[in-house]
């Protein structure tokens, strides 16, 4: 950063660190701990959709790796397109394999990272509930870097319930980086692996 971006307030935008996701697992117990939220077995990764025979490999080939897995029981992997035309894919284990399930989803991020789609990385979310069925997602900002809390309300359209993402933010604050701008923590209506 030079001394005319200080100067004008513009800042260098964080890298992405797709390592930042193994830190879930552990968040989750924090979560669990003083929240009452417990991992659904669910996640799933949004990317712009892109065309051609070279993302067709890829999308080939991040099929191939993760339903390799034999222990998964029922469809593990599947792919939609969301009404805004992003492309989800939909991550499925159990519960206890919270640790399996974000290294799905790390592996997914870095296929397309190292075969030049990067930039077609929008997030990536794990998706909890707690006892009463109020689901809550962690949400992956690929281009911050950063996660946010994303709680929506059953049964109510498109509402979220942001007194909790806040208190959320608050409990995880220290396991994992947050993003700062609450402008930033878009929602993901409808998301895979989100139930509501």
């Amino acid at each position: 950063m030079g001394f005319l971006d200080i100067l004008l307030g513009r800042t260098k935008p964080v890298a992405p660190d797709l390592d930042q996701l193994f830190a879930v697992p552990s968040t989750a117990l924090t979560l669990e701990a003083a929240a009452g939220f417990t991992p659904t077995g669910r996640g799933s990764v949004c990317f712009t959709t892109v065309e051609g025979g070279a993302f067709t490999q890829i999308r080939q080939d991040v099929e191939a790796l993760l339903n390799a897995d034999t222990e998964r029981d029922g469809t593990p992997v599947e792919f939609s397109r969301d009404e805004y035309g992003y492309t989800w894919l939909l991550s499925r284990r159990t519960p206890a394999e919270l640790p399996e399930l974000v290294g799905d989803l790390h592996a997914v991020n870095s296929a397309l990272q190292d075969s030049g789609f990067g930039p077609q990385l929008l997030c990536s979310l794990v998706g909890f509930q707690d006892a009463e069925g109020q689901a809550l997602a962690l949400v992956y900002l690929y281009k911050r870097g950063t996660f946010y809390p994303f709680a929506p309300l059953a049964g109510s359209g498109e509402k979220r319930d942001s007194a909790l993402e806040l208190r959320v933010k608050a409990v995880i604050a220290d396991d994992l980086r947050i993003e700062q701008d609450l402008a930033r923590w878009f929602p993901v209506w409808g998301a895979p692996g989100l139930d509501v």
